[in-house]
């Protein structure tokens, strides 16, 4: 048989041979270096595979050593799946009677799901042996074998082992899927129920590294049995997972759960879970976000409204969220009525829209609202602001014309860019298309991706297609960023929505006297207030631009005699609309400068007998130290052309 390498060149091999024999066949170096090969046919997407798996006559084919690209599925993915399963051998080995369940690789590693025995806990201060353990296994550079049962089997074998999660998994496949065959890989001592691929060996894993615990229900179900799930990560060479160590040791001293209390910006309370409480300091930034929000929503057309949070569950039916998003609705009885609190404010503002008759001269009718929203997570998901069961969005719907689509579209796209520099984000696009769970016919999706492709290619932005992961009412076009250490977070939406206008019968009377019905574009560009404020915690870690700061200037007397003119000061700074506090304390000036670097007050002003005496301030900077004395004025006008012009 031929196949057909990357260059487009045939190699001809026997039949029944494999990918490890392709590899072979080009040349010894590449057979010791190959993890697996991707195969595909008659032009599909490749498909990535052991490298014991036989090919085809015309299989075009890779071969995917440590230098090939990721593309999803590849070196990294099929060595951090390999970690997974060492590491549930591992555990296996270490805690008798502990079950089993899933180890994926994920995209910055591998994490395995455990239930421990009663009384038996792991935590991170175990880490260090069941890695020893681990490296044992990888030292003995295990062969992964692949081998197929017929499902009964794999059930009764999983189940005298008491691996229950495993035999639930099965049954599942034979009942929803019609599996007759299952694929268990096994290395060393461990077998588990895998679909694969895995490397050759478990001596190809270079470099790993447990990294944390957390608990996870099983499948995601907080009625079903919470287990342990240990996180890990794997590289293929030990420099770049020291690298990644060191980021992450970043993202822990930036974690914004840490700084938030260290700062005093918000909190929570297990009365109220995963929905924050926002201290003074938090709530300064929260103002200043949203003064910028409703400036330059005003300055671009926009008109605000505020609309309920609680509705009949009629509204929600119409609206589609009854039938697809459900799962994620709290609901209400009041008075034998069946309400529902709002996921989104789309629906509230179609009755807006409703509320008086409209014409082709009102369109673009553009509707801001501050709004606030819940939506069910499940608790063991929930991660301090950035994945909350209250989410107060900077939402807006744009009602417009089919003719108008485009170029809304494209405002909409230019107002987040805007907002994104004001922080010195530089954006990247996603398209996502239709899911698939949704609403609407196929022709209204069909026009929608259609107008969203235009905007995006007749205005020379760059975009990356992200097929099936639309909103279930519309297509949408998402802005991504990547903070300080190199995260990457999902900012803005742009969605196009012809679902609504028809449901809620949304019409306008066009110029020539007859009914047309509108299109809706959902839009939010920071996405949630909570959610963005927890991303830029991270990305400043803790030091806010000048604009943004809770506390933008701190006066530090140097004795008890200089506090009058240090609160002298401070009024003149409030009256410039600084945000400024004095330190009183009888303490020394270093330990009051060494606490407000901690506290990360943008600007420490000291005063003494020459600063009272000349009507100066001595102005430091956080990080930066010393900048000399500066008469008060002088230093009121440079912090406040600073704050006006939202200085990064």
């Amino acid at each position: 048989m031929k196949v057909v390498l990357p260059d487009g060149s045939p190699l001809e091999l026997p039949d029944g041979a494999t990918g490890a024999d392709a590899a072979r066949a080009i040349g010894e170096g590449l057979a010791r270096a190959a993890l697996g090969v991707r195969v595909s046919q008659d032009g599909a997407e490749p498909d990535l595979r052991d490298l014991t798996a036989p090919l085809q006559d015309g299989d075009a084919i890779e071969i995917v050593t440590a230098r090939s690209a990721e593309d999803g599925m590849g070196p990294l993915w099929l060595i951090r799946h390999d970690a997974a399963h060492v590491l549930a051998t591992a555990v296996m080995e270490l805690y008798a009677g502990v079950k089993i369940s899933i180890g994926p690789p994920v995209e910055d590693g591998f994490y395995y799901d455990f239930e421990f025995p009663e009384g038996v806990k792991l935590t991170e201060d175990d880490f260090e042996r069941v890695e020893a353990r681990m490296l044992e296994h990888i030292s003995a550079d295990e062969p992964f074998e692949r081998s197929e049962l017929p499902a009964v089997e794999a059930i009764e074998r999983f189940r005298a082992e008491g691996q229950d999660y495993k035999v639930e998994l099965i049954e599942d496949l034979v009942r929803d899927d019609g599996v007759r065959t299952v694929s268990l890989y096994r290395n060393g001592p461990f077998t588990d129920l895998c679909r694969g691929p895995h490397g050759p060996s478990t001596g190809r894993i270079e470099a790993f590294k447990l990294t944390s615990v957390a608990g996870a229900y099983w499948r995601g179900d907080a009625s079903r049995q919470m287990l342990t799930r240990v996180y890990g990560t794997a590289f293929l060479s030990k420099s770049d997972l020291e690298d990644h160590l060191r980021r992450l040791e970043q993202a822990r001293a930036r974690d914004h759960r840490k700084l938030g209390r260290e700062l005093g910006l918000f909190m929570f309370s297990d009365l109220a879970p995963g929905m924050p409480l926002w201290l003074p300091a938090g709530t300064q930034i929260w103002n200043e976000l949203t003064r910028l929000w409703r400036t330059t929503n005003v300055e671009r057309g926009y008109v605000e409204v505020r609309t309920p949070i609680l509705y009949d569950v009629d509204l929600w039916k119409r609206s589609g969220h009854w039938q697809v998003y459900r799962d994620k609705m709290y609901f209400t009885d009041v008075e034998g009525r069946a309400m529902g609190l709002k996921p989104m404010n789309c629906p509230a503002h179609c009755q807006i829209y409703r509320n008086e008759l409209r014409s082709y001269r009102d369109l673009p009718l553009r509707l801001a609202e501050q709004g606030l929203v819940h939506r069910h997570e499940p608790s063991g998901t929930l991660h301090g602001l950035l994945r909350v069961l209250h989410i107060t969005q900077d939402d807006a719907h744009v009602f417009c014309t089919e003719d108008q689509i485009e170029d809304e579209v494209m405002r909409c796209l230019d107002f987040g860019f805007f907002i994104y520099d004001q922080f010195g984000f530089k954006p990247r696009l996603e398209l996502s298309t239709r899911p698939e769970k949704r609403v609407g016919s196929d022709e209204m999706w069909d026009k929608a991706e259609a107008a969203l492709r235009r905007t995006l290619e007749e205005n020379g932005l760059e975009y990356e297609l992200n097929e099936g992961d639309g909103a279930f009412y519309g297509p949408k076009i998402d802005s991504h960023m990547t903070d300080a250490v190199g995260r990457s977070w999902q900012l803005g939406t742009v969605q196009l929505d012809y679902y609504m206008p028809e449901q809620f019968g949304l019409t306008y009377v066009g110029a020539d006297n007859a009914e047309h019905r509108p299109v809706m574009i959902h839009r939010a560009l920071m996405g949630a207030f909570e959610r963005f404020i927890g991303i830029l915690i991270e990305h400043y870690a803790g030091e806010f631009p000048l604009w943004l700061s809770p506390v933008q200037a701190i006066m530090l007397p140097i004795a008890d005699r200089h506090v009058e003119y240090a609160r002298e000061v401070a009024g003149r700074l409030r009256a410039a609309a600084l945000r400024v506090e004095v330190d009183e304390r009888s303490e020394s000036v270093g330990k009051k400068i060494r606490e407000a670097e901690v506290r990360k007050v943008p600007y420490m002003l000291v005063v003494g007998d020459q600063e009272q005496s000349d009507g100066t301030v001595a102005v430091r900077r956080h990080r930066e130290g010393d900048l000399g004395a500066a008469p008060v004025e002088e230093f009121i006008e440079r912090a406040r052309d600073e704050i006006d012009r939202r200085a990064r």
